[in-house]
């Protein structure tokens, strides 16, 4: 089924340069760029995009247990992350696009690779091209520098879309 999900490209890839090679593996995977636009993040949408919502903040808040650091709280330490997070992709130009093709969202995310680059596989735009990892983040008060946002579901992807490229 031909599918639209959003891709953003954050501040880390675009300081790296790495913005023509992360569509290049994207393009190589079948999929097609119908939307992009490079742009600073707005704080506004930013919350949007990434809410203080309990259930995101605790989801958010697993991967760091999963990393292995002990937190007393899943929800808080997603707050802690969802802070910087907001504060990082707002500190530089972005880059928003919305990928088209079959199953895009699930492709797009197997391309990307799993959040944490120490663990993502190799071949993935994260496992090749990231150099950073959850638990250096963490003790250094930071989100994790792992390149790109690349949207979890369809319906997700069809919300972040909207958020992105209003109608």
């Amino acid at each position: 089924m031909v599918q639209h999900t959003l891709i953003l490209i954050k501040p880390d890839a675009m300081q790296r340069g790495l913005t023509n090679e992360i569509i290049r593996r994207y393009k190589k995977a079948g999929l097609k760029v119908v939307k992009k636009r490079k742009m600073p993040a707005p704080l506004s949408i930013i919350e949007k995009h990434y809410p203080m919502d309990p259930e995101y903040l605790k989801s958010i808040g697993e991967k760091t247990i999963a990393a292995g650091q002990k937190v007393k709280s899943a929800e808080d330490q997603g707050r802690k992350v969802v802070t910087w997070l907001r504060k990082f992709i707002t500190s530089g130009p972005i880059v928003a696009m919305v990928l088209e093709g079959e199953n895009a969202v699930s492709l797009a995310r197997k391309v990307t690779g799993f959040t944490d680059p120490a663990t993502a596989e190799k071949g993935t735009i994260r496992g090749d091209l990231g150099t950073d990892n959850i638990l250096d983040a963490n003790r250094e008060g930071r989100p994790v520098y792992n390149l790109i946002h690349a949207s979890g579901s369809v319906p997700e992807a069809k919300k972040e879309i909207e958020l992105w490229f209003e109608k």
